[in-house]
C-alpha cells in the first residue's frame, strides 16, 4: 500500500477523532475571526459618516484603509516565529487583547493624520493572527481535512459581514449623537470591545497542541500524530527549514497569487457599503443592511466549495473556477453600479464575494504540500505578508481611481485583470515550478 493510500485509510478509520477537534477548537477560534476583520473592515461603513466628520476624501479614505497593511506586513513574520517559541495560546491572547484596545481607540480620531497611525497600530497588532491560525490548524488535521477546516474560518470572516453590515448600520443610525458623539465613533468602541473580552477568554480555553491537551484521550493523541506523520511527511518537494523556505521560488510564487487574489477581494470588501451607496441606496441603515446579503451567501459558498475541493482532492482548477467566474463578475459589476440597478449590483456582488473568498481555504490547502516544520511558520508569514500588501494598495487604487474618474468602473476592471492572474499563476505556474524542482532535487 502507498503512503498516501495509507493516509487516507487512516483518516477514514476514526472519522469521529477529528470531528471531536472540530468541534473543540473550531467554533471559538471562528467567532474571534468574526471579530478580527469586523474590526479590520468597519471602517468602510464608518466611511459613510466619518469622511463629513473628518472632511477626508475618497483617496484619503483608501490610504487610511490600506495603512492597516502596513504595519499587518512588517511584524507577520516576527509574530508567526513568536508564536513557534511561545506557543498560539500566549500570542493570540496577545494579538486580540492588542487590537480590541486600537479598534476601540479609534473613536478618538479628529484628524486624518489620527486615523493613519491608528490603522497602522491595529495592523501591528494584529499581525500574525490569520497565518497563525493557519499554522495551528496543521498542529490538529491532516492535509486530507486541511481545506475544510480553513473553509470555516474563511465563512467566518464572510460572517463578520453578514453581521457587521446591519450591526454597524444599527450601531451608526440608533446611536449617532448619543452623549454627543456621531454613530461612527460607537461604532469603532463597541466593535472594539468583543476582542479583548475574547483574549480573557482565550487565555484558558486554548492549548498550544494536541499533547498538552486535556480532552484528547492517550489513544486517540497517538492517532492524530500517525495520520498528521503520514499526511505532512508525503511531498519529496517539502522544506523543513525557514532557509530552504526562503529559497524556494514556490514560496514567492504562492506569495504572488496570494497578493492577486486579495487585490480583487479587498477591494470588493473595503469598498462593499460605498458600491451599494453608489447604486442609488441613500440610507446608511439600508446600506447596512444590503452588503450583508453577498455574505451571507458567501458562508454556503466557501463551506460547500471547500468540501468539494476535499473531496476531489483538486485544488488548481477549483481555484481558477472561481477565478474567472468572480472576474466576470467585477466586469458585470461596473455595468449595474454605472445604470444604478441595485438587483443587479446586489447579484454581481454576492457573486464576487462567493467566489473571491472560496478562493481563501482552497489556496491556503496548498502550502502546507510544500513547508513544514520552522519552514511552514515562517513560510505561511511570509507568503502572508507578502500577499497583504494588496490589502493597502488594492483599496488606495479604488478610490484614486474613483477620485481621477469619478466612478468605480477602473478600479473594478482592474481587480477583475489581477483575479484572472491569480487564478493563472495557481492553475499553470505553479505546478510547473513545483514540477521542476521535484525532478531537480530527485537528479
Amino acid at each position: 500500500m502507498s503512503q498516501s493510500q495509507s493516509a487516507d485509510s487512516t483518516l477514514e478509520s476514526d472519522p469521529l477523532l477529528y470531528k471531536k477537534i472540530a468541534w473543540r477548537i473550531i467554533p471559538f477560534l471562528v467567532i474571534c475571526i468574526i471579530v478580527s476583520f469586523l474590526d479590520r473592515v468597519n471602517i468602510g461603513y464608518a466611511k459613510l459618516q466619518m469622511t463629513g466628520d473628518l472632511g477626508i476624501s475618497d483617496a484619503t479614505y483608501g490610504l487610511a484603509a490600506g495603512m492597516f497593511f502596513v504595519g499587518y506586513v512588517l511584524f507577520e513574520l516576527p509574530s508567526n516565529l513568536l508564536l513557534v517559541r511561545y506557543g498560539a495560546r500566549k500570542m493570540f491572547v496577545r494579538i486580540m487583547f492588542a487590537w480590541g484596545i486600537v479598534s476601540m481607540a479609534m473613536m478618538l480620531v479628529t484628524q486624518s493624520p489620527h486615523l493613519y497611525i491608528l490603522r497602522v497600530l491595529l495592523g501591528i497588532a494584529e499581525a500574525g493572527f490569520y497565518p497563525g491560525l493557519m499554522l495551528y490548524l496543521t498542529y490538529w488535521f491532516p492535509r486530507e481535512k486541511y481545506a475544510g477546516s480553513v473553509a470555516w474560518f474563511t465563512a467566518g470572516s464572510a460572517a463578520s459581514g453578514l453581521l457587521g453590515g446591519p450591526l454597524s448600520g444599527w450601531i451608526m443610525s440608533g446611536m449617532n449623537g448619543y452623549l454627543g458623539f456621531p454613530g461612527w465613533r460607537w461604532l469603532f468602541f463597541l466593535e472594539g470591545l468583543p476582542a479583548v473580552l475574547l483574549a480573557f477568554i482565550a487565555y484558558f480555553y486554548i492549548c498550544d497542541k494536541p499533547d498538552q491537551c486535556k480532552w484528547l484521550t492517550k489513544s486517540e493523541k497517538a492517532q492524530l500524530s500517525r495520520d498528521l506523520t503520514a499526511s505532512y511527511g508525503m511531498s519529496g518537494a517539502r522544506s523543513e527549514a525557514l532557509t530552504e523556505a526562503v529559497r524556494n521560488p514556490v514560496l514567492y510564487l504562492l506569495a504572488l497569487v496570494y497578493f492577486t487574489m486579495n487585490c480583487a477581494a479587498y477591494g470588493v470588501v473595503l469598498w462593499l457599503p460605498s458600491l451599494v451607496a453608489a447604486s442609488g441606496v441613500k440610507s446608511v441603515l439600508h446600506v447596512g443592511l444590503l452588503s450583508a446579503l453577498p455574505y451571507c451567501v458567501g458562508i454556503v459558498g466557501i463551506i460547500l466549495l471547500s468540501r468539494r475541493s476535499d473531496a476531489t482532492g483538486d485544488r488548481r482548477w477549483h481555484f481558477l473556477g472561481c477565478a474567472v467566474v468572480g472576474a466576470i463578475s467585477l466586469l458585470a459589476l461596473t455595468a449595474s453600479i454605472s445604470s444604478g440597478n441595485i438587483v443587479f449590483t446586489m447579484l454581481w456582488l454576492c457573486v464576487a464575494v462567493v467566489t473571491t473568498l472560496s478562493m481563501l481555504p482552497i489556496f491556503w490547502a496548498t502550502p502546507p504540500m510544500f513547508f513544514g516544520g520552522t519552514a511552514a511558520a515562517g513560510g505561511l508569514a511570509l507568503i502572508s505578508s507578502i500577499g497583504q500588501i494588496a490589502g493597502f494598495v488594492s483599496p488606495y487604487v479604488v478610490g484614486l481611481a474613483k477620485v481621477h474618474t469619478a466612478n468605480f468602473s477602473a478600479g473594478l476592471i482592474l481587480m477583475a485583470l489581477v483575479l484572472l492572474a491569480s487564478g493563472g499563476i495557481m492553475a499553470f505556474l505553479l505546478p510547473w515550478a513545483r514540477d521542476n524542482r521535484v525532478l531537480r532535487q530527485a537528479s
